[in-house]
């Protein structure tokens, strides 16, 4: 149960638009950076929300990491994104991984200000 949640706001994102629209690319994108950083995906849901015109209004996604998982929503009409990625430490401590997963993912979206957040979980009082 052990493990490192690494949460962010992303403000203002200048990143490529298609990572904020297109649910196929994210979906590519966030499973090939999980890989890059040594986790195993076991499972992944990427859906694109569409406005009253059809037209593309954002992307909620997940990974499903065997150590856990990574969640991201965009909101491109106010250039937002928020970002969550917790692994669990059981088996080994993965939080560099997560560390530079979140990183890098944070980057992709070229935000002009983050807000993030790292919470210990499972951390068991000594007797």
């Amino acid at each position: 149960m052990q493990g490192l949640h690494l949460i962010a706001d992303l403000y203002d994102c200048r990143g490529p638009a298609a990572l904020m629209l297109d649910a196929a690319r994210l979906e590519v994108y966030c499973v090939d950076a999980c890989r890059r950083h040594g986790l195993t995906v076991v499972g992944q849901l990427f859906h694109l929300f569409r406005d009253e015109h059809g037209q593309g209004a954002g992307v909620t996604g997940t990974v499903v990491l065997a150590e856990s998982h990574l969640a991201i929503h965009t909101w491109p009409e106010i250039g937002a994104v928020t970002l969550d990625v917790y692994v669990c430490n059981f088996s080994c401590d993965n939080s560099q991984r997560a560390e530079a997963l979140f990183a890098e993912v944070t980057q992709a979206f070229v935000p002009a200000k983050i807000e993030r957040n790292a919470v210990r979980r499972g951390q068991l009082a000594a007797s």
